[in-house]
Parts: C-alpha cells; structure tokens; sequence
C-alpha cells in the first residue's frame, strides 16, 4: 500500500454567487444601427485604454486609474467611463492569470522532457523509485531534445513578460484575428470576416448601480420590459428620449429567472447588462447578470443524509447509480447519454440535455446530493504525460470536464441537489474489482463505468469501496487470523459455506467443519428443527 497516493477528503462544491440571464432583442434597423454606432464607438475607446493599461504594467496603481477614467468621461460620460476601466482591468486580470498559468505548463513540461532523457532508451518507468521511463528509439530522443530547448527559448521570453508586467491580449479574440490570414479554412469572405471582427470589438457593457432605478442607469430595463441606453456625449444627437437616452422598439422579457429579475429591478438593486449582436444568425441580444448574497455551505452529512447519487463521468455518456446511506446500490444503474461531436450550440445542448435527465433521477430516487469526481484533466493532455497516445490524448482534450461540472452545479443549485466532489484516485479500477462482477447478472450487463459510479458514491459517503470489510479479530474463526478482506473473484464458492472435511477416526470434526457449517441457526440458535435443510444465510447491508 506504500505507492497508493494520499486520498484528499470530499466535499461539498459552493453554490455559484452569479446569476445570468439573456433573452433577444427584435430590434428594427434603425435601433440596429444605433446600437452598433454605439458599440463601434465606445468599443474603440475600450481598445484604447487597454492599449494604455498595457502600457503601465506593473506600475499600474489607483492614481493612473482615475486618470483614465477621467480621459475617458471627457469623451463620452462618467459611467460608461467607469464600465470600460473596469472591463479593461478584468481583461488584463485574466492575461496575467493566463500568463502564469503558461509558465507552470511550460516548467512542468520540460521537466518531464529532462527527467525521460536522463534515462536509457528503452528503460521502464519506476514509480517506487519516482522515475520516469525512458524515450523508445535514439530519434525520439533527438526530437524530444530540440523540443526542450524549443520550450526554453518560449519559457525565457513568457519570463521576461512576466517579470516586465507585459501581457499579449487581443481584442476580439485571437482565433478570429488569425482567421483573417485563412479566410478559405475558416468559411468566411473578406466582408463576412469584417463584420464578425467588429461584433466582436463592441463594447455595450454597464454595471449595474444599487439605488439607481432599476439598479442601472447606463442600460436601464424597466419593469415593462423597456430598453433604454444612455448615449455617449458625441452620439447624443441620436437620443429619442430626454436627457441624451435612446430608446428601443424592441421590448424585453426574461422567461428564466424572470421573476427574480423582476424583484431586484424594482426594489432598485444592481443588475449589469451586455447588449451584443451574433452575426451568422443576425440577432441582438441583452443579458442581465447581478450576484446573489452568500449562501453557506450545506454540511456533508447533511448533504448525505438522504444516500447519494455516484456519477462517473465519460466521454460519451454519464454513468449513475443511487446509493443509500449504508453505501448499498438501490435499483438499476442509468446511463445518460451526449454526443460532443458538431458544433459548440450543439455539444452545449448536449450536455445540458444530459444534466437535465441527471437531475430528475435524482429527484426521483429522493436523494438530495450528487457524488463527482473532481477531475483536472490539464496536464493529463500533455505527450510527455501520455507518449504517442494520441487518441487518448484528442479525448482528454474535447472533454468537457469544467463546463460540465460549472453547469451541473449551477443547475442542482436551482433543484436543491448539492453537489459532492471526491478524489478520483482508484475509483475505475476498484470499482471494477469490487463491484462489476458481484452485481452482474444474466438480466444486468455492469460495465466498468457503473461499477466506477458505486466506488464514487461510497467514497463521498465515507465507506471503503470494499464490499465488506473484516470482522474484528475475535470474531473471526481463525483466531486473529490470516483471512483477507474479501476474497478473490476467482476464489470458486467463496459466497458458499465451508466445505465438509472428514474428520479423524474419532468422527471429530475440526471447528467450522462440520456438516452444520453452514446452518446459521445451528452455530447461532439452540433447538433447531431443520437440521438437514438447505442453508440459508440472513440479508446484511453489503457495507458490513
């Protein structure tokens, strides 16, 4: 047991503090028009001031902020001004978390790459002794040599922009960007590319202000469902409203969340919006966003009190079976399947269509938590990790291990299901040596993933994978003894009593030997009547 790693304790995942919703916009081309000079000008602004906070690095504090902030009001208002700065200090946040997040990766790999090429070809990986295995041919190791000093003439210039404070962002998105020098891979013309680069670099963003009416008064939805903005200072011209507003034709009406949303504006409470424009379908849409007060974390008995729902997450289906608090299987495993192929819209969908059947079975079978794995499956999608697996490695890559897991916990929040994280550390191998074969039967075909859904659930819920554990020593018919926890799966009759075995001439029979062995009533009861019935054994908890 010396090379099994430490498992990390369960818990319960926090309820997300955001909320965020988003309805369409029919607008007419006038308010089109409108809203995207709006977006154009206040987006090119937004680039400059990243330019600018670019610029300032790490030197960088809040005198420089009030100084954009004030350049920015001078060309369109104070408010606007203040959503920009923000948006600009959000963006460059992310860079640099995104930055040190590379530098780690790029460490960690040629780490890995020095520690396979300090051993001999050929040579097997030793994990007692932490050593790594060695590369399979003398041009591997080669490649993998280049490789390394290629990684660290990458990882001296992510230094130097790192010690320099000096991020590279692009607005609108650097995929779209390099689209532009592949118009034909990408599907686009030159105009078709323009566009969507410009809906891209929009700003029509607001934060929304408590006290203000209807909590934001840059972009103000009304309780009628009215869409009003306020227009910088050299678009005011365009207002058709008092006090430089222009107001849309197109009405608003949140069906999700539409009553809390409801709540909030009218007792004038914060709500940020974002106006933008999708331009394959040729739609405008707003999405409002506000936080919710904090909620405690339900305790993990409280959680479990109710048994839990083991999830094994795949790549093409979610296993599931329902435990009670003993950590027995109730029922039948459910699988629930997605296809991640196609477009984004249509693994989204997927997904969330799979969470959805997820969450109902788990309301059906009145459970109130739902047992995950907390998987991380960044640097398992690395070659040095996984060597020339390059099927292995595509599957890691497109699963969609944090979205599931960020829309599965935002969708139980609303059910009240809480959502339970265990360490992923053995799960599909004990599961498949503990539970697959037990629990198969010529009605039931148990795969790996369901037998790995069982040891999910036990973990969250605190027992063994185990079946059963030993009984105390004194308990045992061997003394203190030599038994194993459970025997092997190839152990024939080992759910059976003890054979009989022939005693000596004395017609003694050594202890738990006998012909009543397996007679529970003889060992257990006194005055038994069926002395040569067939044996019977009482039904226990399997966690026992």
């Amino acid at each position: 047991m010396g090379g099994l790693r430490e498992l990390a304790a369960s818990f319960v995942v926090p309820v997300p503090a955001g909320v965020a919703i988003r309805d369409r916009l029919r607008v007419s081309q006038t308010d089109a028009a409108v809203l995207a000079e709006v977006g154009v000008f206040l987006g090119s602004l937004a680039a400059g001031d990243l330019a600018e906070r670019s610029w300032q690095g790490l030197g960088h504090d809040a005198a420089s902020w009030a100084g954009r902030k004030r350049e920015l009001t001078s060309q369109s208002s104070a408010r606007w001004a203040g959503s920009i700065t923000k948006a600009t200090h959000d963006q460059w946040a992310l860079a640099r978390r995104g930055q040190a997040a590379h530098l780690t990766w790029l460490r960690g790999q040629i780490a890995a790459i020095e520690a396979r090429l300090a051993r001999p070809l050929g040579a097997k990986a030793d994990k007692r002794e932490g050593l790594a295995r060695g590369y399979g041919s003398r041009p591997e190791w080669h490649a993998k040599s280049r490789r390394k000093h290629a990684l660290q003439d990458r990882l001296a210039a992510v230094e130097a922009d790192w010690a320099a404070g000096r991020v590279h962002v692009v607005r609108g998105g650097k995929r779209l960007a390099n689209a532009r020098h592949h118009l034909e891979a990408a599907g686009l013309s030159e105009q078709q590319w323009r566009e969507h680069w410009q809906a891209a670099r929009m700003f029509l963003t607001a934060d929304g202000e408590s006290g203000k009416r209807f909590g934001n008064e840059t972009i103000r939805i009304t309780d009628t469902g009215q869409l009003s903005l306020k227009l910088p200072a050299p678009l005011a011209h365009r207002a058709n409203a008092p006090h430089g507003r222009y107001v849309l034709d197109a009405t608003v009406a949140f069906k999700h969340r539409g009553r809390e949303w409801r709540d909030r504006i009218t007792a004038n409470r914060a709500v940020a919006y974002r106006i933008h424009h999708d331009v394959l379908r040729g739609r405008w849409y707003v999405t409002a966003s506000w936080q919710r007060a904090a909620v405690p974390v339900l305790p993990l008995d409280a959680a479990l009190a109710r048994g839990v729902v083991g999830v094994d997450m795949n790549d093409d289906h979610l296993a599931t079976w329902h435990l009670d608090v003993h950590g027995n299987p109730v029922g039948e495993p459910q699988r629930f399947f997605y296809d991640l192929s196609g477009s984004t819209e249509h693994r989204d969908a997927q997904i969330r269509h799979a969470l959805s059947r997820l969450l109902h079975y788990a309301q059906r079978c009145g459970a109130a938590a739902i047992a995950l794995e907390d998987l991380n499956f960044t640097d398992g999608r690395s070659r040095e990790k996984h060597g020339r697996n390059k099927r292995f490695r595509r599957l890691l890559s497109r699963f969609p291990t944090a979205k599931l897991k960020a829309r599965l916990v935002s969708m139980a929040a609303e059910q009240g299901i809480a959502i339970v994280a265990v360490d992923p550390a053995y799960t599909s191998k004990w599961g498949a040596q503990h539970w697959q074969k037990p629990l198969t039967t010529p009605r039931r075909e148990m795969s790996r993933h369901d037998a790995a859904s069982i040891a999910v659930g036990r973990r969250a819920l605190g027992h063994p994978i185990r079946r059963r554990t030993a009984p105390p020593p004194q308990h045992q018919s061997d003394a203190a003894g030599h038994r194993t926890v459970q025997a092997r799966p190839e152990t024939r009759g080992r759910e059976e009593p003890r054979p009989h075995l022939p005693g000596p001439r004395t017609r003694c029979a050594p202890p738990g030997g006998g012909a009543k062995a397996g007679d529970q009533r003889a060992q257990h009861r006194s005055g038994h009547t069926a002395e040569h019935e067939s044996w019977h054994q009482d039904s226990l908890p399997l966690s026992l």
